[in-house]
């Protein structure tokens, strides 16, 4: 259905829908304590019961913000790295922003679920598939530098497994319980890693610390 906003969207990428950007410490997966900028792009086309930024998911209800202005705010801080995340970054066409931070220096990380075509530049990709929509094709897999799971219940390992075949041999593997659920899923990842130790367990951080 078409949003009383819609006119006022672009899909070149020249201006995206920024839910929030702060400074701050990345929280989770192979990144876990390095300083960064992160940048929250809205809109979100996966819709999981279980996600902790619901706010993102109608990109309409945020400002369009020329990605000179992104960039600018960026460069406010010391760190020199970016993570791109959502909702579902991929939503936007990502190239003019990621071409802009890299001019000016910037490492980005990406975090995706994949539900969409793949565009930008990236120094490190974080997919985090998700069953109830699967990524687009198998590219993504292949770009993956790891493949993050959130496990809610039993059928997540077998997810997991099956996207652990897609993804290049070096790529890391995690397990990240499902905050809501970690006093139940924590046991039972561990015993799983225990079992299966290429993979590896992922927390989210800054929860812990009570940061952004």
């Amino acid at each position: 259905m078409k949003d009383a906003n819609d006119d006022k969207i672009t899909f070149d990428g020249k201006t995206l829908p920024i839910v929030e950007s702060f400074y701050s410490i990345q929280g989770e997966g192979f990144n876990t304590g390095k300083p960064a900028y992160f940048i929250r792009i809205g809109g979100c086309d996966v819709g999981c019961r279980w996600c902790d930024s619901k706010e993102s998911w109608n990109y309409s209800r945020f400002p369009q913000i020329a990605i000179e202005n992104i960039v600018a705010d960026a460069l406010k801080y010391p760190a020199r790295a970016i993570v791109l995340t959502g909702g579902e970054p991929l939503n936007f066409p990502l190239d003019p922003l990621c071409n802009l931070l890299k001019r000016n220096g910037f490492t980005i990380f990406l975090e995706t679920s994949g539900s969409s075509q793949f565009s930008g530049r990236f120094d490190w990709i974080c997919l985090s598939p998700k069953k109830g929509k699967p990524p687009v094709g198998q590219q993504i897999y292949q770009m993956a530098d790891e493949l993050k799971i959130i496990v809610e219940n039993d059928s997540d390992f077998i997810w997991g497994e099956e996207c652990r075949k897609l993804v290049k041999n070096n790529c890391l593997l995690l397990f990240q319980p499902e905050w809501s659920k970690i006093k139940i899923v924590v046991p039972q990842i561990v015993e799983y890693v225990k079992e299966h130790p290429d993979w590896n367990i992922s927390l989210q951080a800054h929860k812990f610390m009570n940061i952004p």
